[in-house]
């Protein structure tokens, strides 16, 4: 079965051309509700390159992942296995790197991390797919029945 959004290594494609902030910020929920998992806080690390373009994907896929009930930390400018560490020295449930690789400059990508600091699977990047093309209302609402509130304040 061919995948719509995911290749060999994650989504990628021209910045404001398939990447847009409207699918960063789908993928953000879409990945957040995946990994939910327990009652913990959930956290996810975003990591980028120096790509002009990642500003824009890395605020979008905040939003997401924050609508979501996922708290955010953004380390920056880094290289692809330090997020993939990061994510499991920090016990994180999600990684992301942003980032094009060797691709032009234009492009750009977004690559998702497991808690182990590992690429995702094919069947968990499917279940990932089906949620981004749900209507933004069904994902939010799933986040509801998972017992999340969309957005939570911090006492």
């Amino acid at each position: 079965m061919s995948r719509k959004y995911f290749g060999t290594d994650g989504i990628r494609g021209r910045a404001n051309g398939l990447i847009t902030p409207e699918l960063a910020l789908k993928v953000g929920q879409a990945a957040g509700l995946a990994f939910q998992r327990g009652d913990h806080r959930h956290r996810v690390v975003i990591g980028k390159d120096t790509r002009l373009s990642g500003y824009m994907i890395e605020y979008a896929m905040v939003a997401g992942f924050t609508s979501v009930g996922m708290d955010v930390l953004l380390v920056g400018p880094m290289p692809t296995p330090a997020v993939a560490m990061l994510t499991k020295s920090m016990r994180a449930d999600l990684g992301v790197m942003i980032s094009a690789s060797h691709n032009l400059f234009e492009d750009n990508g977004i690559k998702l991390f497991g808690p182990q600091g590992f690429k995702l699977s094919d069947d968990v990047e499917r279940q990932i797919e089906q949620l981004l093309d749900e209507p933004i209302d069904k994902r939010l609402a799933q986040s509801a029945s998972l017992g999340r509130p969309p957005y939570r304040r911090r006492a």
